[in-house]
């Protein structure tokens, strides 16, 4: 098989996470019922919306819900062709019509036979092959490149999608009125995932039950600032985006709560203006990763090694959520360090060494802050050696 038939012939045989439709909102209730309408004929659908909102995935619906559902489903993409490959690809060709045709080959829509060929962006067709393509339409005539007739006639539905305005296309000159009103027959146009929030919720839910499956890594827990930041972002990749961002997260935070922090620069960054309400939730979340880390050594008996120390060198803990729960342990030992080292849990001879690492990194208490002398006031020292009067006592 070729690079491009691996790249771009689609014969799905593993589950795909993107190739569910999921939502609860209005607009993907619309989008179900109109699937399904589109599934009960064989009339040529044309599918529009914004790069990543899933036109594959409703092409691929159409055709798993329509008669054709035991025939193949096809798809190619027309961006990324130069003319003579994406005719080759779609009508096929004779041996000894190009250098490199050393056998006759069949095309995507005659390897289709009683199914559905998909063509994504379709609007980027240049005018030529939208002539050849609005040939095969009216004819349903397959004539393969190098041959001087007609090779055969098809039984295949087809599914084309496009990111573009075509009617905007069609006002400048680059696309064909008559190929249009073709392939415009059944119209599904997907909203993108800004106008849809109240499915944003269930895809973060699938897309983190997906990857942890498939990299085997702990289920970690969405906070309520890092969930914020993914409603009010704007989306631009819409859904494809998501899953990328899910992705990444899942395998960043290994098992451990998703803070906004951990979300990529273009959905929370240093350069995103700060609210009042993101300050106060990340403080929350802070406060609760803090609690949750002390947790783990002083009532569950991990070490101090294998609980902070990775999250910190992978810059998922930050120094002053370090010196908290160095604080934390402190408070308990009256400023022992000695004694920090046995209740987080770490080996005698670690002493040293978690030393050094506190003042590597600036995370080094003075212990003298949490020493308190038993049975003495805060001003015991001004007193002493003095008579008491009613003025000091």
């Amino acid at each position: 098989m070729s690079a491009f038939e691996e790249g771009h012939r689609l014969v799905s045989l593993a589950p795909r996470p993107e190739m569910q439709l999921i939502g609860q909102s209005e607009a993907i209730r619309v989008l179900q019922a109109d699937i399904e309408c589109a599934a009960r004929s064989d009339a040529k659908v044309l599918i529009t919306g914004e790069t990543g909102v899933g036109k594959e995935v409703v092409a691929r619906h159409i055709h798993q819900r329509s008669a054709r559902a035991a025939g193949p489903l096809l798809t190619v993409n027309c961006a990324g062709l130069p003319d003579s490959l994406l005719e080759s690809e779609l009508f096929g060709h004779v041996r000894g019509s190009f250098t490199g045709a050393y056998r006759d080959k069949p095309g995507l829509l005659e390897m289709a036979p009683n199914g559905t060929v998909f063509l994504d962006e379709v609007g980027e067709m240049s005018p030529r092959m939208q002539a050849v393509l609005l040939r095969f339409l009216e004819t349903g005539e397959i004539q393969r490149i190098g041959a001087d007739r007609s090779h055969t006639r098809v039984n295949v539905r087809l599914i084309t999608a496009t990111n573009r305005e075509l009617r905007t296309q069609i006002e400048a000159g680059a696309f064909r009125e008559d190929l249009y009103f073709r392939l415009n027959v059944i119209r599904l146009c997907i909203p993108p995932l800004r106008e849809r929030t109240d499915d944003i919720t269930l895809l973060v839910d699938h897309f983190m039950d997906f990857y942890t499956r498939q990299h085997r890594t702990p289920r970690p827990e969405m906070s309520p600032g890092a969930m914020e930041q993914l409603l009010v972002h704007r989306w631009p990749g819409n859904i494809r985006e998501l899953k990328n961002v899910i992705e990444r997260v899942v395998l960043k935070v290994n098992g451990r709560a998703i803070r906004a922090v951990d979300l990529p620069p273009d959905v929370f960054g240093p350069g995103r203006p700060a609210r009042a309400a993101d300050t106060a939730v990340e403080t929350a979340a802070s406060t609760s990763q803090v609690d949750e880390l002390a947790a783990r050594m002083l009532k569950h008996g991990e070490s101090f090694w294998s609980v902070v120390y990775p999250i910190f060198m992978s810059r998922d803990l930050t120094r002053a959520d370090l010196r908290k729960i160095i604080k934390l342990g402190l408070e308990s030992t009256n400023g022992n360090y000695r004694l920090l080292t046995q209740l987080f849990n770490m080996a005698d001879d670690d002493y040293k060494k978690f030393l050094n690492f506190l003042r590597k990194y600036d995370c080094h208490l003075p212990f003298q802050l949490f020493r308190v002398a038993p049975g003495r006031s805060p001003t015991a020292s001004s007193t002493q050696g003095r008579t008491p009067t009613a003025a000091n006592m």
